[in-house]
């Protein structure tokens, strides 16, 4: 530590390293879960939105174990001894996620049992149990058991001869406890059904069958339970007990050791569905013995075992938002704004021409953005098309007009990320389409997820050949950008233009940048700029200058950086962190953080932007950028971060994050303890949606 007889000292990062600073990262990810939960409870959104966010509390964790629990489970086997800055051991962190996550699931249950379902039903949204089913309903039933269901479902009964089957990751299966002898006089204690995966797991009744008016379901799960000893002649069913197991969903590829790294992704994808298992959810009902006996199957303890008071799969009822047509029930319509200008009929690289364009999704339309690489495969003037492709899904109009552009004779180049976790077999089709169009494809690079999110147009005009770019926070995916907030910035700026295509060279040569302008790029300088960038802001407080930051991202876990921010608040640096998912920052500390301030935003989309706004002492940065603030994006991953240099678009930028600050609607504030309180307006201070704000039109 420093000191002159002008400038008080400013502490530094190294002074910040105490465990009790840091909450751990996975702790912090179901406390985000928890607020989305939180949606699912609140009774000023739509009901079926309602639904759909308790659907998506449930696909998260299912992820969380699948990747995060089954990373920690392996760590506790191989060295079990503290690796994060928390310094908790893997079975340390295991034993605390057993006790939250039992938590979070049973308040998943009883918010779908003892509020969805009633009010779903006051609605004329029914889910009708056996008991409830009337003799028409019943024979209905009992028909498409025998039609559909019969001729493709296999129960096995287990004996040395049919042994416990393999269970797919997340299928729905049944463990039946039978008394009596089969066909060849043997007893038969236990049997296993799963159900057909072809099948769907909500059955809508007929309106014949049904009330006036109504939509009445049937799970199938009850469809099997009532008709179990159908499938078992001559012995009777004692019990029927749905149950599920998650398994370690990570793929593996010896990245150093391929020589095809498409081949190879593609070549470990079918033994994702078998992993070593993580979570044994059953019925709440099942009885001990039959529990402890699946536990003991799949090599499980009690603490993974999730006893539930519903379908094993909340998220199968996400098929009510298309199968009911109540939009009086969902959120109200909404269509992005096109500005005219950007419109198809007028000329996009003129305007790009004339200064940056932002476009700021959902509230701004995607269009421009495919219209951006359609309209280069068909203009004579553009001679390269180069994009990263990181998740596009499997019908991609981006994609499609790459292949357009491919046929048409122009250079195309694409950097495909196979390993986008859980996206990895849609990029792997869409490379091969690239490839069959004549596109240049290739996959990253060796060790590191390609992340960034750009696209360069090489464009011959009257005065030579000039570099149209489109750089971004998040993927060019148009189903993802109606749903999530991103910026994306076109622009033909030289200085950006040119870094865009330094780093498309390295990518493709794998050579070196040989510097960048505007870029900060990672995994070679991100980290250190920042933490340079939040060193200023420090030096800038303790000279009596400006200095504030604003930062927001989706996660916020690298330790220096968290280490840096400590710093510069103790020097006096004024910091708001939006940070949606995790955070392992802990804010309010006396003497360590007073000076931050953390709020997640949840609401009708997912915040994904990140977004970098530095005080500078009175020389004000903002920068926008594919990168979160966590180790694999600073050292395993290919990002971008790009300054904002446009007067215009940085004025939109500020004043969003100012909405963002004031928002009391949808706002979370992160306590000292790593919970969450919900922001609420003052009594005399006016309610602020931000999202609802910018569906209003631009900041």
């Amino acid at each position: 530590m420093t000191e002159t007889a002008d400038v008080p000292a400013v502490p530094t990062p190294d002074e910040f390293d105490a465990p009790e600073l840091f909450i751990n990262r996975e702790l912090s990810l179901l406390e985000f879960n928890d607020r989305v939960l939180a949606q699912a409870q609140d009774e000023s959104v739509p009901l079926l939105e309602r639904l759909k966010f308790l659907c998506i509390s449930s696909t998260n964790l299912d992820e969380f174990f699948e990747v995060r629990v089954a990373g920690l489970k392996q760590k506790a086997e191989l060295l079990d001894t503290p690796g994060e800055a928390d310094n908790r051991t893997p079975s340390d962190v295991l034993r605390a996620i057993s006790e939250r996550a039992h938590t979070l699931v049973d308040n998943q249950y009883a918010t779908l049992n003892n509020e969805i379902i009633p009010a779903l039903e006051a609605e004329g949204i029914r889910f009708l149990r056996r008991a409830e089913w009337n003799p028409k309903q019943r024979a209905w039933l009992a028909e498409y058991f025998e039609e559909e269901l019969l001729p493709v479902i296999s129960p096995i009964g287990l004996d040395p001869a049919h042994p416990f089957p393999r269970i797919l990751n997340k299928s729905l299966n049944f463990i039946v406890s039978l008394d009596g002898t089969d066909a060849f006089g043997r007893k038969i204690r236990h049997a296993v059904v799963q159900a057909p995966r072809a099948l769907p797991r909500i059955i809508q009744l007929p309106q014949a069958e049904t009330d006036s008016g109504s939509h009445d379901f049937v799970f199938l799960s009850s469809i099997i339970h009532a008709h179990v000893e159908d499938l078992f002649p001559s012995m009777r069913a004692q019990g029927c007990y749905q149950f599920r197991v998650t398994r370690n969903s990570d793929l593996y590829v010896d990245e150093e050791e391929v020589d095809d790294l498409l081949r190879a992704v593609e070549g470990e994808l079918p033994g994702r569905r078998y992993g070593d298992c993580v979570r044994l959810e059953v019925a709440h009902n099942c009885p001990v013995e039959l529990s402890d006996y699946l536990l003991a199957r799949f090599l499980l303890t009690r603490e993974d075992l999730y006893q539930v008071n519903g379908p094993v799969n909340v998220n199968r009822l996400m098929s009510l938002q298309s199968t009911v047509d109540r939009p009086d029930l969902k959120y109200p319509a909404f269509t992005p704004r096109l500005p005219n200008a950007l419109a198809p009929s007028g000329d996009l690289f003129a305007e790009i021409r004339a200064g940056d364009v932002l476009l700021h999704h959902p509230f701004d339309s995607f269009l421009p953005v495919i219209d951006f690489v359609r309209r280069a495969g068909s203009d004579p003037k553009v001679l390269a098309i180069k994009q990263t492709l990181y998740r596009t899904g499997p019908k991609s109009a981006v994609v499609d007009a790459l292949v357009e552009a491919a046929r048409a004779g122009k250079e195309v180049t694409v950097v495909v990320e196979l390993r986008a976790r859980f996206d990895e077999a849609d990029n792997i089709e869409l490379a091969n389409r690239l490839q069959a169009a004549g596109a240049h494809v290739v996959y990253g690079v060796v060790g590191y997820k390609t992340h960034a999110k750009m696209t360069l147009i090489v464009r011959r005009e009257a005065d030579g050949l000039h570099n149209y770019v489109h750089v971004g926070t998040g993927n060019y995916h148009p189903k993802t950008a109606r749903l999530y907030t991103d910026y994306g910035l076109m622009s033909c700026d030289p200085a950006l233009g040119n870094d865009v295509h330094e780093i498309f060279l390295q990518l493709t040569s794998l050579g070196k940048v040989s510097g960048l302008e505007r870029i900060v790029d990672a995994p070679f300088r991100l980290h250190d700029a920042i933490i340079a960038k939040i060193a200023r802001e420090a030096d800038a407080a303790a000279a009596g200058r400006p200095a504030w930051i604003v930062a927001k991202m989706n996660s916020l876990v690298e330790p220096g950086v968290i280490r840096a921010l400590y710093a510069a608040s103790v020097a006096g640096v004024q910091i708001d962190l939006i940070v949606r998912g995790i955070c392992c920052l802990r804010p309010g500390i006396a003497g360590v953080s007073d000076n931050i301030r953390v709020r997640s935003i949840v609401g009708r989309f997912l915040e994904h932007t990140r977004v970098f706004h530095f005080a500078g002492g009175g020389e004000p940065e903002l920068y926008l950028s594919s990168a979160d603030w966590m180790d694999r994006n600073f050292f395993r991953r290919v990002e971008i971060c790009f300054p904002v240099t446009s007067p215009a678009v940085y004025d939109r930028v500020q004043r969003e994050l100012g909405l963002y600050l004031a928002d009391n609607s949808g706002a979370w504030l992160l306590g000292e303890d790593g919970r969450y309180t919900r922001a609420l307006p003052a009594a005399d201070e006016p309610v602020v949606s931000v999202q609802k704000r910018l569906m209003e039109g631009p900041g």
